[in-house]
């Protein structure tokens, strides 16, 4: 079933892609979540913060749509058909909790609606876990970051793209999906593990850091394992890390020859996503690891991609991870 919600593969940095578990094909959301919206795009402030975002046009028909609720569960009312031109947000109602920041993880129930006929696409209610996202300027749709960072938790908004993924006939508007969205929570999150530094077993890379804490493995006098490495480096003092959990992690991946594939750290923005969304040796080698930690994964093909490539990684790779477990929800 296509989850029509906003999801970290859709809303996350593109680097996400290559630790999805599944191949790089988003069968989640439609591309538009992660679009610039349109020149003519513009943020209304006031006090506390920014309570609309698009052209005045989209923003008209966001405020003609009502905010209701059934059986606990938020829903929107509105005369079908609906659409918008561009991703556009306004807010049903300011909150009255902490204010987000910049960096922060913020938390959030989401239900979709189609504004063809006004059905119900699916719901973080129903999946029973709310979406998690980092605050971070390209790392979710501009209309989502302009009303979310500076206002409070608590807050609802009404939030609206195009469904480019439907087919249309020429000269039909391209149908939208309508969103009813719940500020539930917020954190601020470090950017690098912090903690007490753990003596790893010999034979492992030798990882070093910069002075802004980004990783660098030397292979040098090591012998690749066969079976899954999960090597605490620095022991966070937070919870730790359960398998039904999203983590937000910085992180750099490297193939066993030593040669880089991905960094959260080049990309500039952690990674936020859920960790049965990575791949399993993600899964085994982070479970159990506590919040703050730094982990070297030595991850076998079979708890990788296996035998299949995957962008710059040859089929039939050992990776390598150096994992900072920043915050998990």
């Amino acid at each position: 079933m296509k989850k029509y919600w906003l999801t970290a593969t859709t809303l996350g940095a593109v680097a996400a892609l290559s630790l999805t578990a599944c191949s790089s094909s988003d069968d989640s959301t439609d591309s538009s979540l992660t679009a610039s919206p349109s020149a003519s795009a513009s943020a209304t402030a006031t006090a506390t913060g920014v309570t609309q975002y698009g052209s005045e046009d989209d923003v008209a028909v966001l405020k003609t749509i009502t905010w209701g609720e059934a059986d606990g569960i938020p829903n929107l009312e509105f005369e079908a058909p609906l659409t918008v031109t561009d991703s556009t947000t306004y807010v049903s109602a300011a909150g009255d909790g902490d204010e987000i920041a910049v960096g922060d993880n913020v938390e959030l129930e989401i239900v979709a609606i189609a504004g063809v006929d006004g059905s119900n696409l699916g719901s973080t209610y129903e999946t029973g876990t709310s979406e998690t996202y980092t605050m971070t300027d390209g790392a979710i749709d501009p209309a989502l970051y302009a009303v979310l960072v500076g206002n409070n938790v608590g807050q609802t908004l009404i939030y609206a793209t195009p469904d480019t993924s439907a087919t249309v006939a020429e000269g039909e508007d391209i149908p939208a999906v309508f969103y009813a969205v719940t500020v539930t929570g917020s954190a601020t999150i470090p950017d690098r593990a912090t903690g007490d530094a753990v003596e790893p077993a010999e034979g492992l890379p030798q990882v070093t850091l910069d002075d802004d804490g980004a990783p660098s493995v030397d292979f040098t006098g090591t012998e690749m394992p066969t079976e899954l490495v999960s090597q605490t480096l620095i022991e966070g003092d937070g919870a730790e890390v359960t398998a039904d959990q999203t983590v937000t992690v910085n992180y750099t991946g490297w193939v066993w020859d030593g040669e880089q594939f991905d960094s959260s750290w080049d990309a500039g923005t952690p990674l936020t996503m859920p960790l049965t969304q990575l791949v399993e040796g993600w899964q085994q080698g982070l479970v159990g690891q506590k919040v703050g930690s730094q982990v070297l994964l030595v991850i076998p093909p079979e708890l990788g991609y296996g035998d299949q490539e995957a962008g710059s990684i040859p089929a039939g790779s050992t990776l390598v991870f150096v994992v900072d477990i920043l915050a998990a929800s």
